[in-house]
């Protein structure tokens, strides 16, 4: 759970300990949402309010002309060593914290029409270029931007004679075929498919069930969230700066747009505040409409307080108060209906917000975060109004909250909105979903793809939050970010010279897909995982962190206690005949597998074998050495240090092959980047035969069905490829189409490479 800051929880901590003991007992025997907020509510105070301010400074989200000149000065120093995706990012950053109508901002913008060109983004440079003409461009300059716009203008020019040619050729070849249809059998749209229906019980809740056969790989459910917030944070760029020796690091919200979390060099910027970007106007206006017009003055203070209480309040702030009342005065859903999709705010307003399994700490800490960004924005007043400038807006939106009523209503009924967030905030703790994207690891160029799964944001959907949790689930997810481009984006008469923005139609917003993992029989239950996997921990271990966020005691099929007797016997049999259990580590003094150690207290393991015991203190620092050793294994790579990584990596193999066995995670992470390494200096085979050895590792521990084992044998079959090995290329290829299929359905953009290897591999037979 994303809480608020850790000055912000000790202040709350603090606050706690001073109430009289007649308070506590009073605030942890409420019951009712709305008494506990009002209780807070009457227990904040200006000091408060000062102490949010205090360290809200350091998170300052005004517009700042002196960093807008530090981050145009970083990317002209990328820019310089060629690295221009940096470049872009760090222009965009200066875009972003540059004053509206600023000379600063008219440099960036030409700045990152530069960075734009070099990366064949002809169309963005053009609209960088005139949105740096629209700034009052410094006049001695202007040449630079004119010759710039007539260098684009040719290459797009020589772009659309190549393409007509194309499909001049390609209508020769395909006579009467007539146009290219778009393909079928994708997603749902937002909805629960007819061979699953919403049951409800007392030990289970609202839930879904199948009512029919659901084939493996089949779409159950597509939803959208009803509110997210993208999670802060510094990650690795997609380039690093070459030559400088140092890192090039971005924040996640310096890359992906605010509002449909796609990735973006060219970010359109808030009019009000330096922090808040999007990938176009389309998403800047519907951010704007559903709530930053309320957050836009508070994005310090709401940075501070975490991303669920920025969640919980933007949930509240998105429904606004004719819907709120409504949701407070209707009765609930009836148990076996569905989430209405056209109004899915009653489903998330009565979702569990568990308000006495909280412990009182946690209460209390929710309580006044929620009464202090209430008090906040009580101060701020009624919203701002102009999208375009955020600052310079008098007058109120028409809509929203303070809709019903005018200003009389916005003083009268805005508590409402506080009692509202403070649920939410509450129902978070159980119900907030966590959005996952890929994220490439390698540079553009290549060879082999790359990624690791990153946290994006954090969201609340309406009908996601239906399925239960399971430790061996049924179901696969699938997130997807970004806009949908109007037909005339890709029409052959589209104007070149019409802005890219002004093309966008209305934002597609995140979209989240739930696919049948296994064929799921009529009457059970469909069900995916809150964190907790039977792949990745024991039962214990994940019954344990179960019950402490979620408050259920798991009794899944990996959990049930026929599971727990079978794991028991298997212990007792493996001691009885010195077999080992599979903890993938191996003894120092005669290489047979350690278990772990029960007859004792002290945590630890025993060799199955000889019986010589090893201290659990001591397995983690060898297992942390090594470790180390590949994080810099790999930061070499980065440096495009290739020789100096493989012999790095040889080393530490050799240190974990003394404590892992083949199969375990450690021993596939090592192998995997030893195939990324003699890859990148052109050895294929050495490299497939590496990263085979992952593969190994990877279904030893995800098993031959899992999403990991189809993305890992995906850079296998790229290997085979690319070193022309084509009958291991083709026996590879049919293992990765089903795993990719079932779980990331038949149009994602890894089974369109995958076609293209497979028939230039049969073209060359």
């Amino acid at each position: 759970m994303d809480l608020p800051s850790v000055q912000w929880q000790g202040h709350v901590a603090h606050k706690w300990l001073l109430m009289e003991p007649e308070e506590k007992e009073t605030f942890t025997s409420l019951q009712e949402i709305d008494d506990v907020f009002k209780y807070a509510l009457s227990l904040t105070c200006q000091g408060d309010l000062d102490f949010l301010e205090f360290i809200s400074a350091g998170y300052s989200a005004q517009k700042d002309p002196e960093q807008a000149t530090t981050c145009r000065e970083r990317g002209n120093s990328s820019f310089k060593s060629r690295n221009y995706t940096a470049a872009a990012l760090h222009y965009s950053q200066g875009v972003c914290f540059a004053p509206q109508s600023s000379e600063q901002l008219s440099l960036c913008y030409a700045n990152r029409s530069a960075a734009l060109y070099h990366l064949q983004h002809y169309q963005e440079c053009l609209d960088d270029i005139d949105k740096a003409l629209k700034n009052g461009y410094p006049s001695h300059l202007l040449h630079k931007l004119e010759d710039r716009r007539a260098l684009c203008l040719s290459r797009l020019s020589e772009h659309e004679k190549s393409r007509g040619n194309a499909k001049k050729h390609a209508s020769k070849n395909h006579k009467g075929s007539g146009g290219v249809k778009a393909p079928s059998g994708g997603p749902l749209p937002s909805g629960i498919c007819p061979q699953a229906a919403v049951g409800s019980s007392v030990e289970k809740g609202r839930h879904l069930v199948a009512v029919e056969r659901i084939a493996a790989g089949q779409v159950i459910l597509t939803d959208r969230p009803y509110s997210c917030v993208l999670i802060a944070g510094m990650e690795e760029g997609k380039g690093k700066g070459k030559g400088t020796g140092r890192d090039v690091l971005f924040g996640m919200e310096d890359r992906r747009c605010h509002c449909c979390l796609a990735e973006t060099l060219r970010p359109v910027p808030c009019g009000g505040c330096s922090y808040s970007r999007y990938c176009g106007s389309g998403c800047q206006q519907e951010a704007w409409e559903e709530h930053h017009r309320w957050e836009c003055p508070l994005m310090a203070e709401l940075r501070v307080m975490g991303v669920m209480a920025q969640l919980a309040l933007r949930t509240a702030l998105k429904a606004g108060l004719e819907n709120l009342q409504m949701a407070r005065e209707s009765v609930s859903d009836p148990p076996d209906s569905s989430p209405s999709f056209s109004d899915p705010y009653p489903s998330v307003y009565n979702l569990l917000h568990h308000l006495n399994r909280h412990s009182p700490a946690l209460r209390f800490l929710c309580a006044i975060t929620i009464a202090t960004l209430y008090s906040k924005l009580s101060k701020a007043g009624p919203p701002l109004v102009n999208p375009g400038s955020c600052s310079s807006a008098t007058s109120r939106s028409a809509d929203g909250p303070e809709e019903e009523g005018g200003s009389s209503s916005w003083n009268s009924e805005r508590w409402l909105l506080g009692s509202a967030a403070l649920r939410h905030m509450l129902q978070l703790r159980c119900n907030a979903q966590a959005i996952i994207a890929r994220q490439d690891t390698e540079a553009g160029n290549s060879p082999v793809q790359s990624n690791r799964e990153v946290r994006i944001a954090t969201a609340i959907f309406p009908s996601l939050s239906l399925l239960n949790h399971s430790c061996c689930p049924n179901t696969s997810l699938v997130f997807s970010t970004g806009v949908s481009v109007a037909p005339c984006d890709s029409s052959p008469a589209a104007d070149i010279s019409e802005s890219i923005d002004e093309r966008r139609c209305k934002p597609r917003g995140v979209t989240v897909t739930v696919r049948a993992a296994r064929v799921i029989s009529p009457g059970q239950e469909i069900l995916h995982y809150y964190g907790p996997h039977s792949s990745r921990m024991g039962t214990k271990e994940r019954q344990r962190l179960l019950i402490e966020q979620y408050y259920f005691l798991c009794q899944c099929e990996a959990c049930s206690p026929q599971q727990q007797d079978e794991e028991e016997s298997s212990r007792q049999w493996t001691r009885a005949r010195g077999r080992p259990r599979e903890s993938g580590l191996l003894c120092s003094m005669c290489k047979s597998s350690l278990q772990k150690n029960e007859e004792k207290n002290e945590a630890g393991f025993i060799c199955s074998s000889c019986g010589h015991p090893v201290s659990l203190s001591e397995v983690s620092h060898r297992l942390q050495e090594i470790k180390d050793d590949l994080e810099k294994a790999v930061e070499l790579m980065e440096r495009e240090r290739p020789g100096d990584a493989l012999q790095l990596l040889k080393r530490t193999r050799c240190q974990s092959e003394l404590i892992a066995a083949q199969t375990h995670p450690l021993h596939g992470e090592l192998a995997d980047a030893t195939a990324r390494a003699y890859a990148s200096i052109g050895d294929w085979k050495n490299a497939a035969s590496h990263l085979e050895q992952s593969v190994a590792a990877i279904t030893s521990q995800f098993g031959e069905d899992s999403i990991e084992l189809g993305q890992q044998l995906f850079k296998l079959a790229q290997l085979h490829f690319n070193g022309g090995f084509r009958a291991a290329a083709l026996t590879v290829f049919p293992k990765v189409r089903r795993l990719l299929r079932l779980h990331c359905g038949p149009h994602c953009h890894e089974l369109e490479e995958l076609k293209a290897m497979e028939e230039c591999l049969r073209e060359y037979t």
